[in-house]
């Protein structure tokens, strides 16, 4: 993730996490990207069932799923074993995880063992009563999917009325105190709904909104043709900027992050170089602490069945069962030399990323979009739009 408000806005200082001294267990949830000890934050698809059929889902959700789910008691183990690591946040996620009767059960668990919970959801199922259930067992998010306005987003999803459904969940989830942000994929068909989001946020008062680039997997394998080209993603970061900006200096302070393109860092930072912004040293060291893709390591999935994945995205490999092993075993195993290696990317990547002068940054960027387009685990991503020039090789 990188934090566009945090970052080119000033919300946060390099001095911020040093406080806390960077530990996950210690820092607030809007400090957690910088920490040094990268405890994953670990998403569970805690189903694979959704009411919803969305073009690009990653986890080709299905309306009715007959594969084997970790019962609730699978999944206390599954929690106690998270807190003892000391993961700090267990993302309940999908599938659609308010399909599942047991959701606020497993979320007041995972809180009573000191772990935020937080909820990545469609919205359209969360109606007032289960907005106030999440509230009453210590929910501390919701994320919600949109990817665009109604036309656009019901499009996505496969329904008509999602979108007005999703803005009811959004509304029962604030009026139950709940933060609420919202999810939303870039791609060529919604690329201009991005300004009719922003204005969405403020009237809806939305805190927190994260812009995901768009990964090849699951259903979103089909999509690679629908990616923005090197220089339309240029341009829709450098929109997102000037729009957090504008909000920010209107005294309309939200949180913008965009997820799952690393490159988007050194980006950040060249602009503000261009610009000859005075932060641009301090959002430097704030992008070395973060240091880029996590996957495998300061970022986990547990899928509906139990099998262990380096991040919820890729799924190409299996990183054990927490059936067989806790997910604590099988993640700090270092006899696995899968798993080692993706505790230290930069060493393996190829390609371009391999002589990038970002890589402490970027760490390589995103080994699942790599990796569908190359067959090959440790290939240069080929969704980097930076020049040859901006990382040191031109």
């Amino acid at each position: 993730m990188i934090g566009i408000s945090k970052l080119y806005c000033g919300t946060v200082e390099a001095s911020d996490p040093i406080r806390y001294g960077r530990k996950s267990k210690d820092l607030p949830a809007h400090l957690l990207q910088f920490s040094s000890d990268k405890k994953p934050v670990v998403v569970w698809n805690i189903t694979r069932e959704c009411n919803l059929n969305c073009i690009h889902c990653y986890a080709k959700a299905v309306h009715h799923s007959n594969e084997k789910e970790l019962t609730t008691q699978e999944g206390f183990a599954l929690l106690d074993d998270l807190a003892e690591f000391g993961a700090p946040v267990i993302l309940f996620s999908g599938g659609e995880p308010t399909v599942r009767p047991d959701l606020t059960e497993l979320a007041n668990y995972a809180v009573g063992k000191g772990m935020r919970a937080v909820i990545s959801s469609n919205g359209t199922l969360i109606d007032k009563k289960m907005a106030d259930e999440l509230k009453k067992v210590g929910v501390s998010y919701v994320g919600i999917s949109l990817d665009g306005l109604e036309e656009v987003n019901d499009h996505f999803r496969g329904m008509n009325g999602a979108f007005k459904m999703a803005l009811q969940g959004i509304d029962n989830c604030r009026e139950a105190g709940i933060k609420v942000g919202l999810r939303f994929t870039i791609n060529q068909s919604n690329k201009s709904e991005v300004p009719g989001i922003f204005n969405l946020m403020e009237e809806k008062e939305i805190e927190r909104i994260c812009f995901y680039h768009l990964v090849y997997s699951g259903r979103g394998s089909d999509l690679i043709d629908q990616d923005l080209s090197h220089e339309e993603t240029r341009k829709m970061v450098d929109l997102i900027i000037d729009a957090t900006k504008d909000m920010y200096d209107r005294g309309k302070v939200k949180e913008v992050l965009t997820v799952d393109n690393h490159a988007d860092g050194p980006y950040l930072y060249l602009r503000m170089l261009r610009e000859k912004n005075p932060r641009a040293s301090e959002v430097l060291k704030l992008l070395k602490m973060n240091g880029g893709n996590s996957s495998g390591n300061g970022i986990g999935c547990v899928s509906w069945d139990g099998e262990v994945y380096a991040d919820q995205f890729w799924r190409e490999h299996s990183l054990g069962n927490i059936l067989k092993r806790p997910f604590s075993q099988i993640w700090s195993d270092k006899t696995d030399p899968f798993i080692t290696k993706l505790k230290d990317k930069k060493i393996y990547v190829k390609g371009r990323c391999s002589d990038c002068k970002w890589l402490d940054v970027c760490a390589g960027n995103f080994r699942a979009r790599g990796e569908s387009v190359s067959g090959d685990i440790w290939g240069e991503d080929p969704a980097c739009y930076l020049t040859d020039e901006e990382i040191g090789i031109g």
